[in-house]
């Protein structure tokens, strides 16, 4: 490459590389055009409200907080219950910003702050892939990491979730580790280790880095590649990432003590073992060091396992949690933990979710994975390895599609850059003509040509004797390389032969087409996905009117507006989890669960409340001084999201604690089927979220009510309420609130009160049109 060639590269690739990342920040701003600067889903609204009291209240306030608004009356810890490092970052930026005159209110930098990771992932899978291949191939992971829409699922402007930054702190301790493992540098195992703790304050799926790291060493040492540069790697990164994750308040002495983080802490001992065995080697003769080894080997086994198995029964140890035995067995959560099985992401991944989200880039995957295999080096084995169990664990759970696509950006990445090098280097036509030319004159010809010119006829004293001699080891020497050389340059010249070299332009010119066309298809499908799936805000809804106009469904704002203004500071809301983190920081209301769920036998109590009879609920609710209760319902408007869609799930985990009270099946039609028309069953007809749905629904229609996402037609007369009132429904039906009644202040049943007022009002009106006449 000339000097002037080289000048163009070093400019052009950080320009590339900050054009991506441009694209990246734009990709993900669709939510913020078309709506507003607002925070979407559910659980970004804790992060957010979080965030709020770190910036009000300094750090010690925050790390000290106990949250009395959640929970009730239990309460939460916040501190000691939270991976702070989205918080904290957020925060640090926030006050920078201020320290240097940018007055950016922290809603602002909550909402943007994942577009602005994405471009530092980008950067991050750039530097990963060129220590694979090289910078070509590393510009091409970029591009594909920063819009494709496995990842911008879930940094879109507005998601302020722990993986907008997890994903980037992921990528970029998976290059420092192949930094450290390539170099040998404890410097690098250090920055490995800083930005290992950095990812277990952000987010739970560090311990996908703690068992990826250990596996990689353990696989380099069963294909006996052991090296000064793995033990000092590994060593370095173990010793100081373990000590640093355990500063972590929620993660604390789990390193340890966990069954999770024990491949780490294992592998990191058989390094040692391995160490100090190949430091004995250097001092005995083979045949002791073979029974040492034995004896060792043997020792170290039977200690392990007693250890092991004596932790783990005396509960020093912890098993592996449910969570971790649902990856393994995709029906293990629905049987044993509802409340797992309950939510959508944590449901096994249809195939065609991984075209949706990877495009192209799926079928180049594979490819890439091969080339990786034909290299093997140790870099190689890790992306081998990180590979199949990211591979894997997408396949049991759809949220960790997210872990899979900058591995699929990587292995894409190279396959393509590896296509493109073949059907663009020129040098292919020149090793073609030399090929055919025929075969170039050895350099041993040559050699010994001039060594026989140079050679002396006959030596005629001793020093002329030696000189020849020396002469005759110089010209064995030199004929011993010659030859060598000759040797290498015939097998580069048949694995050159192998490669079959492109000789047409034409056939050049086709594929580079067609690879160009790919491109162009997978920026497409990556800004429609992410404009049409990915960039709408959960908490502001838009469908189109039978005129193709845009109606914005805005009621999930109107009622947290509503409870809000029009309850106390201290009033108690009861609603299913998923709206707990919204409803603490949109309306500021006491809530009894949300989307925390470290309690089960408090959501199972909402369930049983929810999926109860009125006598049994009204208790329940009294019992947690419950002031309201939210309900989401879709039958209106068809938004399938609702809580009679939930339902089922509500019943399973309160059966789970209360299987006496509870019971799955009662809910079901003699047919099996799941049903809320005229058919439903009679415990489904009593249960209070059935009354609460459809109370008043079929006055909407005039008695011919249809529920638009159940497709069934109601009957003509709805259900009645005796100890809730209604007190809001927002515009769409969407949002529906309800008062708890108080105790009947001269001691009546509250269904007999119910009825008498209902006969009283019937007596007023009646009175007031005789009074008329």
């Amino acid at each position: 490459m000339s000097a002037e060639t080289s000048t163009v590269a070093r400019i052009l690739k950080p320009t590339i590389l900050i054009l991506i990342a441009v694209v990246a920040i734009a990709s993900r701003l669709f939510s913020i055009i078309r709506f507003e600067s607002v925070i979407h889903e559910f659980d970004p609204w804790f992060n957010y409200r979080t965030t709020q009291h770190l910036v009000k209240n300094g750090f010690y306030e925050f790390w000290n907080w106990f949250d009395e608004k959640s929970w009730y009356p239990l309460g939460r810890v916040v501190g000691g219950t939270v991976y702070p490092g989205i918080m904290v970052t957020s925060a640090i930026i926030h006050n920078v910003l201020h320290f240097f005159n940018f007055p950016v209110d922290i809603r602002n930098v909550c909402v943007f702050l994942a577009p602005m990771f994405s471009g530092l992932t980008a950067f991050s899978a750039y530097l990963l892939t060129k220590e694979l291949k090289d910078s070509s191939a590393g510009l091409l992971a970029a591009a594909f990491l920063g819009v494709a829409p496995g990842y911008i699922s879930r940094s879109v402007a507005g998601s302020y979730d722990n993986e907008g930054i997890a994903i980037f702190l992921l990528v970029f301790t998976f290059y420092l580790w192949i930094k450290a493992v390539k170099t040998g540098s404890a410097f690098f195992g250090l920055l490995t280790a800083l930005f290992y703790f950095y990812m277990v304050s952000a987010w739970g799926g560090y311990v996908f880095i703690t068992n990826l790291v250990p596996l990689h060493a353990f696989t380099l040492l069963l294909m006996g590649r052991y090296s000064n540069r793995l033990y000092v790697s590994y060593s370095t990164f173990y010793a100081v990432g373990t000590l640093l994750s355990m500063q972590i308040p929620f993660v604390g002495f789990q390193p340890t003590r966990t069954s999770e983080h024990m491949a780490a802490l294992g592998v990191f001992g058989l390094l040692q073992l391995y160490a100090f065995a190949e430091l004995v080697r250097g001092y005995v003769t083979p045949k002791q060091f073979k029974t040492l080894l034995k004896g060792g080997v043997s020792a170290v086994a039977i200690f392990a396992v007693v250890g092991l198995t004596v932790l783990s029964f005396s509960g020093v140890i912890a098993p592996f949690t449910g969570r971790f035995y649902s990856l393994y067995d995709t029906g293990y959560a629905k049987i044993h933990i509802p409340i797992i099985a309950s939510v959508s992401e944590h449901q096994p991944t249809a195939w065609t979710s991984f075209f949706f989200d990877l495009q192209m880039l799926i079928f180049l995957f594979p490819a890439g994975v091969y080339l990786c295999f034909k290299e093997l080096k140790d870099e190689h084995v890790f992306i081998i390895l990180y590979s199949v169990f990211a591979s894997y664990f997408a396949g049991v759970m759809v949220r960790l599609m997210l872990t899979l696509t900058p591995v699929v950006c990587v292995s894409a990445a190279i396959a393509y850059s590896t296509l493109l090098d073949t059907y663009l280097e020129k040098s292919e036509h020149v090793l073609a003509s030399n090929l055919a030319g025929g075969a170039r004159p050895t350099v041993a010809a040559a050699t010994t040509t001039a060594t026989v010119t140079d050679a002396p006829a006959e030596p005629k004293s001793k020093k002329a004797a030696a000189r020849a001699a020396a002469a005759k080891a110089v010209e064995s020497e030199t004929k011993a390389k010659a030859s060598t050389k000759e040797s290498k340059e015939t097998k580069e010249a048949k694995d050159s032969k192998k490669r079959f070299p492109i000789f047409n332009w034409d056939s050049r010119a086709m594929v580079i087409m067609q690879l160009t066309w790919f491109l162009f298809m997978f920026a497409w499908h990556c800004t429609y996905v992410t404009s049409g799936s990915y960039s709408s805000p959960s908490i502001v809804l838009a469908s189109r009117q039978a005129d193709g106009s845009q109606m914005i469904i805005d009621d999930f704002r109107e009622a947290y507006y509503w409870l809000r203004k029009n309850t106390g500071e201290d009033a108690k809301v009861m609603s299913w989890w998923d709206y707990g983190y919204q409803m603490a920081g949109m309306a500021n209301v006491t809530t009894l669960v949300d989307n925390n769920t470290w309690n089960n036998t408090h959501i199972a109590t909402v369930g049983l409340a929810m999926s109860a009879n009125e006598d049994v609920s009204y208790q329940v609710l009294r019992q947690h001084d419950v002031d309201y209760v939210l309900i989401l319902f879709g039958g209106v408007i068809g938004y399938s999201g609702d809580d009679i869609n939930k339902f089922l799930w509500m019943i399973r985990i309160a059966e789970g604690v209360y299987p006496n009270m509870v019971k799955e099946s009662n809910f079901f039609t003699p047919r099996g089927e799941y049903k809320v028309d005229h058919e439903a069953s009679q415990t489904m007809r009593d249960s209070l979220m059935y009354k609460m749905s459809y109370y008043r629904f079929a006055e909407l229609y005039g008695g011919n009510a249809v529920d638009h996402v159940r497709g069934a037609r109601m009957p003509a007369e709805g259900p009645t309420l005796n100890v809730l009132e209604e007190a809001y429904t927002t515009q769409n039906w969407l949002v529906r609130i309800y008062k708890v009644k108080d105790l009947d202040n001269i001691g009546r049943d509250l269904k007999d009160a119910t009825a008498f007022d209902k006969g009283k009002v019937k007596k007023v009106s009646s009175l007031k049109r005789f009074v008329k006449a």
